[in-house]
């Protein structure tokens, strides 16, 4: 028998699709929810009492654009009240000194800014937003000076990526605890415009030593994540600690889901925390309990000495590159489907083409 899961640590909330920003990597869906489908405050309270005696420690607000829910303050209020970790993942473009007061005042413990490059220009172009880089710079420095603890997350691709030694600049600037490197991830719209963000390897080498000389530079300074894209690995990487191992994801419309990009598999139906409770969501539930564990791999992960640390990879990107979700994640270097990632890394040097930008619509979505 196949001992339960640990309780999850973190709870995801996407409280909306709405977003002022319409990145070309964003990590929604194709398929935007419209403000009309999303659940309602009660709903919301709800999840976050029942994530509590599930036993999550931290819950994280995001979307979309999480400010645009003008309940944000009061779901906020509500999770610090119950004893959760409560973090902000923002563009930030919508922070000022009223709205980041009142979630101050309501106990927020940490606010996450994107940013999109180093450079105004640059920056409000991937965002399509003009003015954007500004208001984001600003809301930083409310942010520090409110005393709340701070994350820059820099999303890299390949044309920002020569600009990462700024964005180290930028962290210390700020004073940031903690910044993050984060290379594009290649789901939802991000492999939608792969072509356009994948960087060349010269180009991902020469960044990694950049983070890896900052991290020397910066011990007990300032923590650096670095986050690289699977195609220029060698071995997957332990997606979202595994399968529903630690960590719940609840779209705005309420469907519960292991990890950001999984309503991309086709052949789940996906529970809503309306209509089913988040303990049983967790414990008991079809789509959860799936892949959970080392069951049910195939060769070459069911012997791997690994199959116990990267749990096999990332199963939303062994469908989108093989159409099976069961398959080894291409990543790994054993994966009979690993040639996938070299041609798609050899593609990166040619001439990048437009983004398509996230908008509800877009190319039919």
């Amino acid at each position: 028998m196949v001992a339960p899961p640990d309780p999850p640590m973190s709870l995801l909330l996407e409280l909306t699709h709405r977003c002022p920003l319409q990145c070309p990597y964003c990590s929604n869906p194709l398929k935007l929810e419209r403000a009309a489908d999303e659940l309602s405050t009660a709903d919301w309270l709800s999840v976050l009492d029942q994530a509590a005696a599930l036993g999550v420690l931290q819950v994280h607000f995001s979307g979309g654009e999480p400010m645009a829910r003008a309940d944000l303050p009061d779901l906020v209020r509500h999770a610090a009240k119950l004893g959760l970790y409560t973090n902000l993942i923002t563009s930030a473009v919508l922070l000022n000194e009223r709205t980041l007061g009142a979630l101050a005042e309501s106990g927020l413990d940490h606010v996450q800014i994107s940013f999109q490059g180093s450079d105004a220009a640059g920056a409000d172009r991937i965002g399509n937003y003009a003015g954007g880089h500004a208001k984001k710079l600003a809301a930083a420095a409310l942010v520090r000076a409110s005393g709340l603890a701070l994350t820059l997350n820099f999303v890299v691709h390949r044309h920002n990526i020569a600009r990462v030694p700024d964005m180290i600049a930028m962290g210390e600037a700020f004073g940031a605890g903690r910044i993050e490197i984060a290379n594009v991830q290649y789901y939802g719209w991000g492999l939608l415009n792969r072509a356009a963000l994948l960087p060349t390897r010269a180009a991902l080498d020469e960044c990694t030593d950049t983070v890896l000389s900052a991290r020397a530079r910066l011990r007990g300074r300032m923590l650096i994540d670095y986050v690289v894209p699977d195609y220029y690995a060698a071995e997957p990487k332990g997606c979202m600690g595994g399968w529903a191992r630690r960590f719940i994801n609840i779209s705005p419309a309420g469907r519960a889901l292991p990890c950001h990009a999984a309503e991309t598999l086709p052949g789940f139906d996906w529970p809503d925390v309306r209509t089913h409770s988040l303990a049983d969501i967790w414990y008991a539930s079809e789509p959860f309990v799936r892949y959970r564990g080392t069951g049910w791999m195939p060769e070459p992960c069911r012997s791997c000495d690994r199959r116990e640390q990267d749990w096999g990879g990332c199963r939303c990107q062994a469908f989108a590159l093989t159409g099976d979700a069961s398959r080894t994640d291409p990543a790994c270097h054993l994966s009979p489907d690993h040639a996938m990632m070299a041609e798609a890394a050899q593609a990166a040097s040619a001439p990048a083409p437009p983004f398509a930008y996230r908008r509800i619509g877009q190319r039919g979505v």
